[in-house]
């Protein structure tokens, strides 16, 4: 079973800067498929950044230019990096793992922006 724990979340003002950090229990090296989505009370969830199989990472439009992931295989932990942060970017952020056709999720972060 894999585990990952997230980090990193907080309260910060608008245009502020937060690093999430998701820590996997296992190694990461050989995953293709892993990222951070994001709820927001009475919003769907969604998808803001993501590992995939092509090249360059996946982002939302809302945090293109924003926020970047990035990757640390020798720790088993993937980042994401989150600057001009708005208000509308107040949620819980999940980071996902897919592993050997098995889905693993992290507890969850909340990431507060208000002034």
């Amino acid at each position: 079973q894999v585990q990952l724990v997230e980090s990193g979340g907080g309260s910060v003002q608008p245009g502020g800067s937060l690093r999430l950090a998701c820590a996997a229990s296992e190694s990461i090296f050989s995953v293709n498929l892993m990222g951070w989505y994001r709820q927001a009370p009475g919003k769907q969830r969604e998808l803001v950044a993501a590992f995939t199989s092509s090249i360059t990472p996946h982002y939302a439009d809302s945090v293109k230019g924003r926020f970047t992931i990035s990757r640390d295989n020798a720790k088993n932990t993937v980042y994401l990096q989150m600057n001009s942060l708005k208000p509308e970017d107040t949620a819980v952020y999940s980071c996902y793992a897919a592993i050997s056709s098995k889905w693993y999720w992290g507890q969850g972060t909340q990431v507060t922006v208000s002034s």
